[in-house]
């Protein structure tokens, strides 16, 4: 295994792709309200493919979790790392703040499209049973898997009506980035698996690790 590295113990290459000064703003507000902030890189990585586009992953990362082999690029006063095997698919590519009311956060608009060897890199899951239950099975096969890498993990809390209200855990949990998160591969993945389900809400309170939002919303 790499031994992990420090951004200043590495030379910043030529970056690969943008970022818009609205999200970088944006980006460094949120890492101000973390702990160690000033020690915190975004990780930009491609989780996956869904419905002929990539999906993808942004985390704050601490130096212990960057490898000798990722890309490290400097915009500003913030350090992007971005995993080898993701560079290729993210080069041109602009981060930019979402222009929708309704899914406010982070997008990432990519010039790139996978290969149709990557798209079709095994079949769907077989989801079958109660709304519920394949909600469920959406975050056990193909959510939880991918957010593992960070210590994350995604809850089922309830489903009323077309809304699922998840609970993130783990290394989601207190996340400034949670819901870029949420908004860039979770809810993705659930509303095409799922036609029902037409809102994906993060109930987690990520200052105590409660979700009061759901539980007022039940009374």
């Amino acid at each position: 295994m790499a031994e992990p590295v420090a951004p200043e113990e590495t030379a910043m290459a030529d970056p690969v792709l943008s970022i818009t000064d609205t999200a970088l703003a944006r980006i460094l507000d949120l890492i101000s309200d973390e702990p160690d902030g000033d020690e915190l890189s975004l990780e930009i990585r491609v989780a996956g493919v869904r419905d002929g586009q990539f999906n993808y992953e942004l985390a704050m990362i601490g130096p212990q979790d960057i490898s000798p082999a990722d890309h490290l690029e400097a915009h500003g006063l913030l350090t992007v790392v971005i995993p080898a095997e993701s560079v290729e698919n993210v080069t041109g590519a602009t981060l930019d703040e979402s222009r929708d009311l309704l899914k406010p956060g982070l997008v990432l608009d990519n010039p790139n499209r996978p290969s149709p060897r990557i798209a079709t890199d095994g079949p769907p899951p077989d989801l079958s049973g109660p709304l519920e239950q394949r909600v469920v099975q959406v975050l056990d096969q193909q959510i939880n898997p991918s957010i593992a890498a960070h210590g994350g993990v995604a809850e089922l809390v309830a489903v009323e009506g077309g809304t699922a209200y998840l609970r993130l855990g783990g290394g989601c949990q207190g996340c400034g980035m949670a819901s870029v998160t949420l908004s860039q591969g979770i809810e993705h993945a659930i509303k095409e698996a799922i036609p029902e389900i037409t809102a994906v809400i993060d109930v987690t309170d990520h200052a105590s690790g409660q979700n009061p939002y759901y539980e007022a919303a039940k009374n």
